[in-house]
């Protein structure tokens, strides 16, 4: 923030002329004396001060932009090593596509008997929450199961829900995460 100096008529035609040359943020805020680089640009921004007209004595860094361009230039018009690098994860997904821990889980409803099924209307605090089905839709019930003790989950949907942290690590690896 401006903590003791304030912008005053003087300041900010200093600021205009300094921006107008091209000077940067930094340099001007060393030349106003009491503000930072980011008071500075603030100002600039909330003054509507949009391009520069000329360079003053940045030319030598805008003169050296053009080299960093160029080679962002080279290095993107370059498709060959994008598409090598793009291909390398290819070789993982067939060994991580057999291990589908999903499709065991997927049996969930037929362990759960459907006279178990509870409405939200129906869950009660000893009841396990796991959702079962798409909410939108009136068939939409909750598992219903006993739950164990201070978990909003029945055994099946704890064991689900709580994996260890190595089957965790295990499954982001299968699945392509580092």
């Amino acid at each position: 923030m401006e903590a003791g100096l304030s912008w005053t008529e003087e300041r900010v035609a200093l600021l205009r002329r300094l921006w107008e040359d091209g000077q940067s943020a930094s340099k001007i805020a060393a030349q106003l004396g009491g503000v930072t680089r980011n008071a500075v640009i603030g100002k600039v921004h909330r003054l509507g001060l949009a391009g520069r007209v000329k360079s003053g004595e940045d030319t030598p860094v805008v003169a050296s932009k053009p080299v960093e361009v160029e080679k962002a230039a080279i290095l993107a018009a370059a498709p060959e090593p994008a598409v090598v690098v793009s291909h390398r994860p290819a070789p993982e997904f067939p060994q991580a596509a057999p291990p589908t821990p999903v499709a065991a889980v997927a049996p969930e409803p037929a362990a759960i008997p459907v006279s178990q099924r509870v409405t939200i209307m129906d869950l009660r605090e000893s009841m396990c929450r796991w959702p079962l089905g798409d909410p939108t839709t009136p068939e939409f019930r909750f598992c219903g199961a006993r739950s164990i003790t201070g978990l909003p989950y029945c055994t099946h949907h704890a064991e689900i829900a709580y994996q260890p942290a190595t089957e965790r690590k295990r499954d982001r690896r299968a699945a392509g995460f580092r």
